[in-house]
């Protein structure tokens, strides 16, 4: 004789249980789900140290590649000066940060730095000074000329430039200082003096101020990326492989 099958019943903490259960299937399956993205760093959050003549140069396009690609990971664009950079690195306030070459900090064993491109060097100088006239200046024409500098101990990269003037033949006459490249720039359309910058300035059309090219010489920076040697963020590991590609496109182009 067959036995008579009875409808299969949950208990009270069976229900209990089956209810809980039912809500943390998606719980779990939207936390596998983030940890993956996390691993492949579609998630997650970057400090990036940045100034005046990065904005202007290869920022823009790293941007423009990386913000599609990773909408979800966080940008924190922060302005720091030279100085200040490699000191916020290591303790950790930023992630990644440009540094000129050379540079002081070459040598520590806790930082890698990466060139990633070389530019060429123009002089600013005010709109109506006589040198505006020529389409491209010698170097040494602006021996006797007034200069508009950063102060080498906060931006180490300035005396190169320094030593550039004295290899042919001159010192430049610093009279006055100043850090950011936009109060360069002010002091440059007030008169104060003429100045030389990465040709990426040209993208801040300061009224008051032009550009011109430098005659003969090939004057060039070096532009690092630099970050934590220790640092083994997937999310920076990203940022830096779309900062190769836009350099080498860069240098391509």
């Amino acid at each position: 004789m067959n036995a008579i099958k009875r409808p299969l019943h949950l208990t009270a903490a069976g229900q209990v249980f089956l209810t809980e259960a039912r809500l943390v299937f998606p719980q779990l399956e939207r936390a596998i789900t983030s940890a993956q993205k996390v691993s492949r760093g579609e998630i997650g959050r970057l400090v990036v140290g940045t100034n005046s003549s990065v904005a202007n140069s290869v920022l823009p396009d790293i941007l423009q590649i990386f913000h599609p690609l990773f909408p979800e990971v966080i940008l924190v664009l922060r302005e720091v000066s030279s100085f200040e950079q490699v000191k916020q690195l290591r303790d950790r306030y930023i992630d990644i940060a440009f540094e000129r070459l050379p540079n002081n900090n070459l040598n520590d064993g806790a930082l890698n730095f990466l060139p990633i491109l070389q530019e060429p060097l123009v002089v600013a100088l005010p709109e109506k000074h006589p040198l505006a006239a020529q389409s491209q200046i010698p170097l040494i024409a602006l021996a006797d000329e007034p200069f508009v500098l950063p102060p080498t101990d906060l931006v180490p990269s300035y005396s190169q430039i320094i030593s550039l003037c004295q290899q042919v033949g001159f010192s430049p006459k610093v009279v006055q200082e100043a850090t950011w490249m936009v109060t360069v720039l002010s002091s440059v359309a007030g008169g104060v003096g003429v100045t030389l910058l990465p040709a990426n300035a040209q993208n801040l059309q300061r009224k008051g101020v032009v550009y011109r090219p430098i005659q003969g010489e090939n004057l060039t920076l070096e532009l690092a990326v630099v970050w934590r040697r220790d640092d083994s963020s997937v999310v920076l590991r990203e940022f830096l492989e779309i900062t190769k590609t836009v350099a080498r496109n860069q240098k391509s182009n």
